[in-house]
């Protein structure tokens, strides 16, 4: 099997950049950024496809000239998916900027305070035991813990 050179570097550069820009906080970037990512993997769906060929219609060419068409189908896929998340992540950019007036991903608060909890250890059972200067033993520790909870 051979393939193009040339469309294996685009698809990589167009990958390189996808991924570049989704990782920015910008909804409008990663949208973008998925498409740039989505066109380069399609076109290494294509490149894998190998040469092409006649259509692949049943009794109308040999098998031997017939294109392959699973990378075209999993490309129409890919292009239908691509379709759904762009406007999934335009309606969600679109209220972002509603509600804060930019399309920045916001830092959840909730998952701020967990790992400010777990970084202090404040949230484990065995904080307060171990806080209180208290080592005991596991079966003392389950024994403690279904008196907590009945």
């Amino acid at each position: 099997m051979s393939g193009n050179l040339t469309l294996i570097l685009t698809a990589s550069f167009l990958i390189g950049c996808g991924v570049y820009l989704i990782l920015e906080r910008s909804l409008t970037r990663v949208l973008v950024g998925l498409l740039v990512m989505g066109n380069g993997v399609n076109m290494l769906f294509l490149v894998a496809g190998g040469r092409a060929g006649s259509a692949p219609i049943a009794n109308e060419y040999p098998p031997a000239e017939m294109s392959d068409p699973v990378p075209q189908a999993l490309v129409l896929t890919a292009i239908v998916i691509a379709l759904a998340t762009t406007a999934f992540l335009l309606a969600m950019a679109h209220r972002s900027w509603q509600l804060y007036g930019n399309d920045d991903v916001q830092d959840d608060v909730e998952d701020a305070a967990i790992r400010r909890l777990a970084a202090a250890d404040e949230a484990s059972d065995s904080h307060d035991l171990m806080s209180q200067g208290v080592d005991l033993p596991e079966d003392d520790l389950e024994r403690l813990r279904e008196e907590e909870t009945a």
